[in-house]
Formats: C-alpha cells, structure tokens, sequence
C-alpha cells in the first residue's frame, strides 16, 4: 500500500479517533491519500458505508467523486466498483456498500441520510474551509449515531488549505483539541510524485509571494496581521430580496492571465452601510474573449463592468464581445481612497464566494524591512478585492469625482 500512495499519511491512514483532520498545502496529496483511504476501507470494513460532504453540492463532481474513481483504479478495483451521477454516488458490487455524495446546501438530505446495508460510520469532508458556520458541520456531526458492529468506528475526516488563523477549525481542532482529535499537517515536500517542474513553482512562491507560500507551501494559518477588511461576515442572504428592495447593484472586474482574473458581483446598501458580496468568477489563464463569455454565461452580460483604467486594451477587447465595460476611477491616490470608503461599510460575504472569502480574510497592509505595516495594500491576496473596489467606488461617488 505504502508503494501506492508514498510517505507521509501512516498516522492518518491508522488513525481511528472520531476526528481526523490534516490541513496542508496544495500539492500534498492529502485529498487523493483519503481517498484511496476511503475505497480500502469500504472494502476492509464490509458493513461499512461513507459520505462525502462539500459546502456546495455543484463542487462534488469535480473534486471527491472524481478522486475516488481516480483512487479505484489506483487500487486496481474499477471493476469491482461502480460510480453513477444520478444518483451520484459509488457502489461497492460485491457487497452494495456505498459512498454518498452531498452538499451542506441541502441541509434537510444531510440530516436525514441513511444506508439500506450496513452501517454509516465514514464521513470525509473535503475544504471543510468552506463551511463557515462551525454550527452546519455540528448538524452534521450529530447526525452519524447509532450502534456499530464489533470492530468498527466512526470517523469524520476534514481535509483542507488553511486560508485563515480565524477559521473556527483552528479553535476547535488545532489550538486545544480533545483526546477524540487527530491532526496533521502535510506539505507539498511529503509528495514524491510531484514532477521538477511543479517543485519549481513552489520554490518560486516562497522566494516571491511569501504570505501566500506559507498558506499554499507551508500549509500554515494564515496570518490576519494588518487585515485591512475587519468588519466582514460569511453568510447566505438572498439576492432577490435585496434586489427588490431598491438597493443598487455593482460589477467589477481586475485583469489577469498568469494572475488571476476575478469578477465580483455586489449590492451596496448607502443608507445602512451594507456592501453584500454575492457572486463571482475567479480563473487564472484565460483571454479577456474568454472573460466575456464567462460573464454572460453567468447573466451579467448586459450590465455595466467597472474594469481597471490602467488597461484600456483589455476594456476595449471586452466592448467588442459585447460587454458594457467601463474604467475605474483614477489617480494617485484612488486605492487607498477606495478602501476607506469600503472600510465605513460592513461586508457580507455570500459562501458560494470562496475566493472572495480567501482574499478577504488575507488582504494585509504591505509591511516594510523593519516589519512595520505601510499605508499600501499588499499585491497578495488582492484580485477580487481590487474588483470589489472598482465596481463599489464608481457605484458610491459622483460622475464629476476625480482623484488627481
């Protein structure tokens, strides 16, 4: 097995306390140990059956589900297994063992989920950053009860990228966890697999981007030194309702390619001092045609994009794939100006914004050689954030407002 899946697990793959939790960085094959994990177990443990659980149901198919075919075939068992997306779940035929599939944005299927075979003892959730709400994942936990067969356990496994020191796992799992708790945290260095040219990557990150290294190659807390964006809460609202009440809706878009491209969608309450953050794009690589498209598709095509000014070629690209693109707001001294205006606001966050989230919970001040926190935002951690202040400061301020 250990030839299989290489070094690094043995304490997790041996672990039988109720929690396993392993934070790491990208590239430390943690999803695709558990995974393998996960299908050995089904057939170790023969009246045993699991569930694999993300924040959103949408994200399933490409993640977890697709690890785990990846994994059976690994082990050499794709015939003995059979992975079906209506239902999506995967079937153990020797025995009709099962691993479920579901998103805590059904709330009601969580709860009330059972296997007609056996027991539902295994439970992996995969970026369990994502939730938010350290209440979901209790429903959920309370959910697997019930007696077991002699020489079982019953395990929740959570695998994730630490994004914020602030995260409820941290508290609850790293900082004084119970006897009921094992963690781990691996890195991409525990990863034979990885080629040169991916070990690359991370040696450049750690010489260039330090803050996002010690998140992505340290698998670290992030650290919400100089946050600039305090007063930010992560919750589900609904969109329609805020639509109609009158409240004026904003689009913003900051260029990338070998940087992210990120669009962020947002309604901005002036009177109560609400800015609710409730769609975005976020792709790294792709051309501004592809950019159109992707903001179509999502039904923005018709709206005005606040784009940065400093791109007037990229603005013009979009205008000719039908988008109505417009620049952001100039001058020296538009960034910090932007960020005070949005600093007098309270964020609201809607979950499905994951990267938003990420970038929010890490948009530092950028610090000096001494150490020392300068009044410029640090370029890590700053896509979505830029969007976010190019649709909000054209949406806030008058056509005549300049900053030269």
């Amino acid at each position: 097995m250990q030839e299989l899946i290489g070094k690094g697990y043995a304490d997790f793959w041996k672990c039988t306390k109720r929690y396993r939790v392993c934070k790491g960085s990208r590239g430390s094959k943690k999803s695709k140990t558990t995974a393998i994990n996960l299908i050995y177990r089904i057939v170790r443990y023969p009246l045993s059956n699991a569930l694999c659980v993300r924040r959103y149901g949408n994200t399933l198919r490409d993640s977890m589900f697709s690890d785990l075919k990846w994994a059976a075939h690994k082990l050499q068992l794709d015939g003995w297994w059979e992975f079906s997306v209506s239902p999506m779940q995967a079937v153990y035929k020797p025995t009709g063992q099962k691993i479920l599939f579901r998103g805590l944005d059904d709330g009601m299927k969580i709860t009330s989920i059972s296997v007609d075979h056996g027991v539902l003892n295994f439970v992996w959730i995969e970026e369990a950053y994502e939730i938010g709400n350290e209440d979901d994942f209790n429903k959920l936990d309370m959910s697997i009860r019930g007696e077991l067969p002699e020489g079982y356990f019953k395990q929740i496994t959570l695998t994730f990228n630490p994004w914020s020191e602030n995260s409820w796992l941290k508290a609850r799992f790293f900082d004084k966890p119970s006897d009921n708790v094992f963690t781990q945290t691996t890195t991409w260095q525990c990863n034979e697999w990885l080629g040169e040219d991916d070990r690359r990557i991370f040696l450049e990150m750690k010489e260039k981007n330090p803050r996002r290294y010690r998140i992505e190659g340290d698998g670290e807390w992030g650290i919400s030194e100089g946050l600039i964006y305090e007063n930010v809460e992560i919750v589900e609202f609904d969109v329609d309702k805020l639509r109609k009440s009158g409240i004026k809706a904003a689009y913003g878009v900051d260029f990338g390619f070998t940087d992210p491209n990120a669009f962020v969608a947002m309604m901005i309450d002036t009177e109560k001092k609400l800015l609710y953050i409730f769609d975005e794009y976020y792709s790294v690589g792709i051309t501004n045609q592809q950019l159109a498209g992707e903001i179509k598709k999502m039904g923005y095509g018709s709206e005005q994009i606040v784009c940065d000014c400093a791109e007037p070629k990229s603005i013009a690209e979009l205008r000719d794939e039908g988008i109505r693109a417009v620049a952001s707001r100039k001058g020296r001294d538009s960034v910090n100006h932007g960020i005070q205006l949005i600093q007098n606001y309270k964020i609201i966050v809607h979950p499905k914004c994951v990267n938003v989230e990420k970038e929010i919970k890490n948009y530092c001040w950028e610090k000096d050689r001494d150490g020392k926190l300068t009044g410029k935002p640090d370029h890590e951690f700053s896509h979505s954030m830029d969007a976010m202040r190019y649709g909000f400061t054209r949406a806030v301020m008058p056509d005549t407002f300049s900053f030269e």
